[in-house]
């Protein structure tokens, strides 16, 4: 099975590839590299039959991962492509970001592709720098909204949420507008995933902060009044984060230790718990009871993307973009395909691929014609805001000032 995914892809001649990414001109050099490599605006008549042999010819790939699972995926790449030797390094999100930049300035370019979180320094100090590439497989661009797919090609989509305990409410959730979490009911019983811990979830709380006026009138629904704001406070998005941590907030580093707080069974006054949507799975894993508000005013979930892009001067090019294809699951997946556990063999894995180590809740492919993994319905659900690179980039020191400053000791 895994084989006709070889012959499926080399079968494909389509006569466009993706956009380009939204990049400033780029020195000769690197434009050089890119014609011959065929990436960026050089990449407008692709032979998928081609890249396999040039992939092949190469002969090796090395990838620098936010994920420690990639190994697994580099594994199954190497049982399909023998002829091409995976090297994955797991560096977790800075750290693929800082050695990549550390390297390229000393002029070694030794990364083919990289792919991690951090959506503000990956668009802003990597792709805009010309230091990675956007790269979309032309046969799946139609499958990928384009809000996954530009700048830069979402690998996975992740999401940050509310738990709460559905022993303690059953039938309902027990607050409906996230402007609740500041009342004095829940004074000392909201627990956060520390943002200055946590990557994603700094994203979410940002992210909850940069909807200012969405936010705004978030509390008007909730009050029928307008929001009056604290001293100091300069917006609603920023008073919704002040009374968070003014109601004693309390932030964990422990992801797990956090999910208990809010769903252990027969706890008493459990709390909510603001933490990453993945961590659903811990109810099987730990015998939780956890739900997630999945009708939140005004949004649920804030989504936070892992990019995959190939880095500048790649010497292994086609490699790259055939990896790229592998992870985004075979093209015969569909929403109608129905994918049962184990997931990472026999024909749940034949249609998953590459993505097979990430299908679990809370986990959602870019495309849009790939199942949401059992459990993680909910995705569909939940309103959400995408956490933006930009605001990241240009605010998100001030965010995490004004969170240090107001945090209870």
């Amino acid at each position: 099975m895994l084989r006709f995914w070889t012959t499926w892809l080399a079968a494909l001649a389509l006569a466009t590839a993706s956009p380009a990414s939204a990049q400033d001109k780029v020195p000769a050099d690197i434009d050089a590299w890119l014609k011959s490599a065929q990436l960026g605006p050089y990449n407008t008549n692709e032979d998928w039959n081609e890249v396999i042999r040039k992939a092949k010819a190469e002969g090796a790939l090395v990838i620098y991962s936010s994920s420690s699972r990639m190994s697994k995926v580099a594994q199954w790449f190497m049982e399909v492509y023998p002829e091409i030797k995976v090297s994955a390094f797991d560096l977790g999100s800075t750290q693929t970001i800082e050695k990549t930049i550390r390297e390229q300035d000393a002029k070694q370019y030794n990364a083919d592709i990289v792919t991690t979180g951090g959506s503000g320094e990956i668009v802003h100090d990597m792709m805009k720098k010309h230091r990675i590439f956007n790269y979309v497989p032309k046969h799946f661009v139609d499958r990928i909204p384009r809000e996954n797919r530009e700048p830069l090609l979402v690998r996975v989509n992740e999401a940050v949420v509310f738990f709460y305990s559905g022993e303690a409410w059953p039938n309902e959730q027990p607050i409906k507008n996230i402007w609740e979490l500041t009342l004095p009911k829940w004074k000392g019983r909201v627990g956060i995933k520390d943002p200055l811990d946590s990557g994603s979830l700094f994203m979410g709380v940002a992210t909850y902060v940069q909807h200012k006026d969405e936010m705004a009138a978030a509390y008007k629904r909730m009050t029928g009044q307008d929001i009056k704001l604290s001293p100091g406070v300069p917006d609603a998005g920023h008073e919704w984060l002040y009374r968070l941590l003014k109601n004693d907030a309390i932030p964990n580093k422990s992801g797990p230790k956090l999910i208990a707080a809010a769903g252990t069974k027969g706890a008493r006054n459990p709390m909510i718990a603001m933490s990453n949507m993945t961590h659903i799975a811990y109810n099987d894993e730990y015998g939780l009871v956890n739900k997630m508000l999945v009708d939140l005013d005004p949004v649920a979930k804030i989504v936070y993307p892992t990019y995959t892009a190939i880095a500048r001067f790649a010497k292994h090019p086609n490699a790259a973009k055939l990896f790229t294809a592998y992870s985004l699951g075979s093209p015969e997946l569909t929403k109608a395909t129905k994918i049962e556990k184990p997931y990472d063999k026999g024909k749940s894995r034949d249609m998953l691929l590459g993505f097979a180590p990430f299908f679990d809740p809370g986990s959602v492919s870019p495309r849009s014609d790939v199942p949401l993994p059992p459990g993680g319905e909910a995705w569909d659900q939940m309103k959400g805001w995408i956490a933006d690179p930009d605001y990241l980039w240009f605010e998100s020191a001030k965010v995490r000032d004004f969170y240090i400053q107001h945090v209870s000791p």
